[in-house]
């Protein structure tokens, strides 16, 4: 007996929207598809803000719908008929509804894949998959490792290129000091002048037989300084039962005369202490791997709630609700910025409802989290949101090999644009002046210490803002999440948790010791799959320099929309010739990568 799911289709209410076209549609669910089903008749039931309903018939209950694939067919009479769709909604036959955001100019005669817009179906569905392809009975083995094998079996069923990378040089100290510059986490890294008072370093400890003295160094640029202080007194979480641990390390590096940035010195803990030793890289393979593996699950806590939830989903956010709270839907920002708020509010939901919890999977889960949080926000200010004032102020503006740094100010000075002629344009503004105020008031609680703007006096400050705005919304993102996978991914190098406490003595670490401060199995296993969905790119992404919905109609402001996408383009050519000649391509700030928006 078959089954009928109800289809609703809404042509957009733009110019020229309307198409002559058959239309067919693919219901995908996790129960099978149905066949590809014509939804046109003689009458044209797409013309522009036309709203049509249709039925699908189909043999059995298709489950939770996933996708819907949608292919226009060319008529004889009209050749050319792009069609602008809106939205689709899809009623099942036991009442669901599920929506399918579109948006978007369907111009050819190709199969179109949209996904379920509330995001649940397709977040359970991954749940299920990744319990069959890659937890399996592991998901709820609360075991330890016993040997690296076992976690490069694991391994083998996701893989990609640069993981494969992680996974054959995690060890080596030139990695570990890539990537603080180009990992996921390229925030925490700046230029150190002096030392701090509780990192007693010494020309012994990092000289040893070399006519080399820190202070020498300092002067010429050459030592870096990673402090996780932050993460200082921060309470760990208990997962299966069992005490994590979480420390708040700091780190030095060296620039070596062929440009490698090497660790040269390791504490784990803020406050000097005998339980509390430097651990250098001239200690047992052990203890120097140990002291790594405690700074990248720092790392990962600090990159996760700081860098990423906070500074980008978190922050875009607050652009969006002050977005659709203050400025009406003419206004030239709205037009502007519409683009870089799709779907973050629905992702932000759906975050805190499936991934960020009371218990979580990492070592800072729970309480933790929170204080992060808090304290994380306490350091945010206007300048280290704007890429150039970022990388001045932590001293990063020559370091070599740098491609954060060299795509993300590409980026910036390319999205650098107005449309607003003089100051008083800008001034008399009011929805402007509301919008910037809802921002300072509800996003940074007016606190006058971050420096984020109440008002905007000049073209040139609101050119920097809305500059901030898009950048974060766009490339910080992608800058700090699409590589998630690749470097965590293989767990010996990002453990998400530490189920041993940090080590207070040398000459003790073996292989034994590492592989019982790893995560449990299932905890490694929820890891990867989290970081696997993070990083995976939508089938209906919209990339930086698309704007389907096309809602300038203007000389100028479209003049200004090609320029960007020339622009673009041949940053995305240069990007694309350098890395060919990288071991490690760069590829997070390449254009074509970069996703307007936070939706993922």
């Amino acid at each position: 007996m078959s089954v009928v799911y109800e289809v609703t289709v809404y042509t957009g209410d733009v110019a020229h929207a309307s198409t002559f076209h058959n239309v067919y549609i693919t219901l995908v669910g996790t129960g099978g598809q149905s066949e590809s089903v014509e939804l046109t008749s003689w009458f044209p039931f797409f013309y522009k803000g036309s709203v049509a309903k249709f039925e699908v018939k189909c043999y059995k209950p298709l489950g939770e719908l996933l996708v819907i694939i949608l292919r226009k067919e060319h008529h004889i009479l009209f050749p050319n008929s792009p069609w602008f769709v809106a939205k689709v909604e899809v009623k099942s036959p036991m009442g669901d509804i599920y929506p399918f955001p579109i948006y978007k100019w369907i111009t050819d005669c190709e199969e179109h894949y949209f996904r379920e817009g509330s995001g649940l179906s397709i977040l359970n569905t991954f749940t299920k998959q990744r319990k069959n392809r890659l937890r399996g009975k592991l998901a709820e083995c609360k075991e330890k490792w016993t040997n690296i094998e076992d976690i490069q079996r694991l391994y083998s069923c996701h893989r990609t290129e640069i993981s494969d990378y992680v996974h054959h040089h995690w060890k080596e100290d030139s990695f570990f000091g890539y990537q603080f510059l180009n990992g996921v986490n390229p925030m925490v890294i700046r230029r150190c002048r002096a030392l701090p008072q509780n990192f007693p370093v010494t020309d012994e400890m990092v000289f040893k037989g070399s006519k080399q003295r820190l202070k020498d160094e300092m002067k010429k640029g050459n030592i870096f300084l990673c402090d996780y202080k932050i993460l200082d007194g921060v309470k760990a979480n208990i997962i299966n039962g069992k005490q994590q641990y979480l420390v708040a390390p700091l780190v030095l590096l060296h620039k070596t005369p062929d440009d490698q940035l090497m660790p040269i010195a390791i504490q784990l803990k803020q406050t000097p202490a005998e339980d509390n030793p430097i651990f250098l890289p001239t200690d047992s393979e052990w203890d120097w791997l140990l002291a790594k593996t405690f700074v990248r699950n720092a790392d990962f806590n600090l990159h996760q709630l700081s860098s990423h939830l906070l500074r980008t989903h978190l922050l875009a956010e607050v652009f969006t609700v002050a977005l659709l709270r203050h400025l009406p839907m003419m206004h030239p920002l709205y037009k502007l910025l519409m683009p870089h708020t799709r779907y973050t509010l629905m992702i932000n939901f759906l975050a805190r409802k499936l991934l960020i919890s009371d218990t979580g999977f990492a070592s800072s889960g729970g309480e933790g989290m929170l204080t992060i949080l808090r304290k994380a926000l306490s350091s945010v200010t206007y300048r280290s949101l704007c890429l150039p004032d970022d990388i001045s102020d932590r001293g990063m503006k020559d370091v070599p090999n740098f491609y954060y740094r060299d795509d993300g100010l590409e980026l910036w000075n390319i999205i650098y644009s107005c449309y607003y002629k003089d100051d008083k344009m800008v001034q008399h503004d009011q929805a402007l002046q509301e919008w910037i105020y809802a921002i300072y008031s509800n996003g940074f609680t007016s606190e006058k210490k971050t420096d984020i703007p109440m008002q905007l006096n000049t073209v040139n400050e609101l050119l920097k803002f809305v500059t901030m705005v898009i950048f974060t919304c766009s490339a910080q993102h992608s800058a700090v999440n699409a590589g998630q996978y690749d470097f965590i991914g293989w767990m010996p190098n990002t453990p998400v948790s530490l189920e041993r406490p940090p080590p207070s003595r040398k000459g003790e670490a073996t292989e034994a010791t590492m592989l019982d401060t790893f995560p449990s199995i299932d905890v490694t296993v929820h890891g990867m799959a989290t970081v696997w969905l993070l990083s995976k790119q939508s089938s209906d992404s919209e990339f930086l320099g698309n704007y389907p919905e096309q809602r300038f109609t203007d000389d100028v402001p479209l003049e200004k929309i090609k320029t960007f996408k020339e622009q673009l383009k041949k940053l995305h050519l240069q990007i694309q010739e350098r890395n060919k000649h990288l071991e490690l391509p760069y590829t997070y700030l390449d254009p074509k990568v970069v996703e307007n928006s936070v939706s993922v």
